[in-house]
């Protein structure tokens, strides 16, 4: 199958977990890919592996590290250099219950999971606009989590603070609570028939995100209630391929469905309040 063959997708986060597999995915269909990842050389064993199973695909790798904005820039520089169009940016990356802060000095969840997607996405959206055809608008799909309902607004003081709670999971909350918001601003600001936004929930699912913050000995446990990240990565897929969603921009998926997000997620004074601070803090203008 190569329904998506000269159509280029650049997924951060693409070398574990739900990434990879939504990596997979789009590789089986001969997609041309951008694997944007901390490490190379954890990327490398993954680019093999999905050229032995896809060798259709066409599979490239970039250095993003989201919680150093200087990363994200030279990573964004990188993409534009190479001159392919960006037909789908697929921003998967995340970081959840941990605590600290970034490189630049932002609470560690926020700065990583928003504050790096929302430059890299400010950075490439001109050649995302332009990568349009004319019966095809391009797509910014965002990964965020059912775990955004439990955020009631967006701190934006505590985001320059690091991590305040025991577990991290109020920060991780409010991260993905930004992803939501950000998507919906996207939709309102861009024109649907070039760009069209999506965020989704995955599933919760058996992961390293989660994996590598739980003892060794209850490691097994929580996998008896997650999904695998092959199931995981299916609203990921859906929301960078399907047809379905073409004329719904900006709208939250879980299951490959539509879904109400939070109520705070429809207050269009804080996503523009989320917009310009995140421009101020990465240096754009709004």
């Amino acid at each position: 199958m190569t329904d998506l063959a000269g159509r280029s997708f650049v997924v951060t986060g693409a070398n574990t977990g739900i990434g990879k597999e939504t990596a997979r995915a789009l590789a089986q269909r001969g997609a041309h890919l951008v694997l944007a990842c901390r490490s190379e050389d954890k990327t490398r064993p993954v680019l093999d592996e999905l050229r032995a199973q896809s060798p259709a695909a066409k599979l490239e790798f970039v250095a993003l590290d989201l919680g150093d904005l200087a990363s994200v820039r030279a990573c964004a520089a990188e993409l534009l250099r190479r001159g392919h169009p960006i037909h789908v940016l697929l921003n998967n990356a995340g970081l959840a219950s941990v605590r600290g802060q970034t490189k630049d000095g932002f609470e560690l969840a926020f700065g990583t999971n928003h504050l790096g997607h929302y430059l890299l996405t400010r950075l490439l959206l001109d050649r995302v606009r332009t990568s349009a055809t004319p019966t095809q608008p391009a797509r910014i799909v965002n990964v965020a989590s059912h775990s955004h309902y439990s955020a009631k607004t967006i701190d934006f003081d505590a985001a320059q603070r690091p991590s305040s709670s025991v577990t991290g999971m109020h920060e991780y909350a409010v991260s993905k609570l930004a992803n939501v918001l950000f998507t919906k601003e996207l939709a309102r600001r861009l024109p649907a028939d070039q760009v069209t936004t999506y965020s989704l929930h995955p599933g919760v699912i058996a992961s390293d995100i989660w994996q590598r913050r739980v003892p060794r000995f209850l490691s097994a446990l929580p996998r008896l209630f997650m999904k695998n990240t092959t199931d995981g990565a299916r609203t990921s897929v859906y929301c960078a391929t399907s047809v379905e969603v073409t004329t719904h921009s900006g709208r939250y998926y879980a299951d490959c469905k539509a879904m109400r997000p939070n109520q705070a997620a429809d207050d269009e004074t804080l996503a523009r309040a989320l917009w310009d601070k995140s421009a101020a803090w990465v240096g754009l203008e709004p």
